[in-house]
């Protein structure tokens, strides 16, 4: 499976729960219930590494930094399930995303999860496939069926993103959402120690 197509069976998933507020964890579901329902076990195992190929192509520093905004922190795992959850959101949106990370701020799934306080995971993205070649063939998923290879990190975004005048200079609209004036939280507590 290509890319194209990995794109389009997301899509097709999407189109299943229209509507604001689209549940990330839903999509992935229907995407691995229309993966499975194809039942050719070399497709699946392509899906994913199509995916991995997006989470590798989206392994970069400024959309980590805007994650570890939007989560209050961002583990390596968390950044996985991050990336996860904009994968959902389809390509014209991840592709708008990498481009400019601060556009997030933009987007009513991030300004919902900042007014409810609610950090935001595709987690189930990463199982589509697994699920899918579960449910298709009855086994797991071929060890080895995938390697993902991540680029180097931008080392001009190698900073503490604790720091929230940096944050702000470099993802300003996100900040100004996530973290109010400088040094000040959306909810008017102290950012910065």
């Amino acid at each position: 499976m290509e890319i194209q197509r990995f794109w389009q069976l997301i899509e097709d998933a999407r189109g299943h729960h229209r509507g604001e507020g689209v549940d990330c964890d839903a999509v992935a579901v229907t995407a691995s219930a229309l993966l499975a329902g194809r039942r050719d076990a070399e497709e699946i195992v392509a899906a994913q590494r199509a995916l991995w190929a997006l989470m590798a192509e989206s392994y970069r520093s400024p959309l980590w930094a805007a994650a570890y905004v939007i989560n209050g922190g961002c583990s390596d795992d968390g950044f996985d399930y991050f990336r996860g959850w904009l994968i959902l959101q389809g390509r014209q949106t991840f592709e708008q995303v990498l481009a400019d990370p601060d556009s997030l701020a933009d987007l009513s799934a991030v300004q919902a999860a900042a007014a409810r306080g609610e950090d935001i995971d595709g987690q189930a993205a990463l199982a589509i496939a697994w699920d899918a070649y579960r449910e298709a063939t009855g086994e797991e998923l071929p060890a080895g069926a995938f390697s993902v290879r991540y680029p180097e990190l931008d080392q001009e975004w190698n900073f503490d993103f604790d720091d929230m005048t940096e944050m702000c200079r470099r993802l300003p609209r996100l900040a100004s959402l996530y973290v109010g004036p400088v040094g000040q939280s959306a909810v008017g507590q102290s950012a910065v120690p």
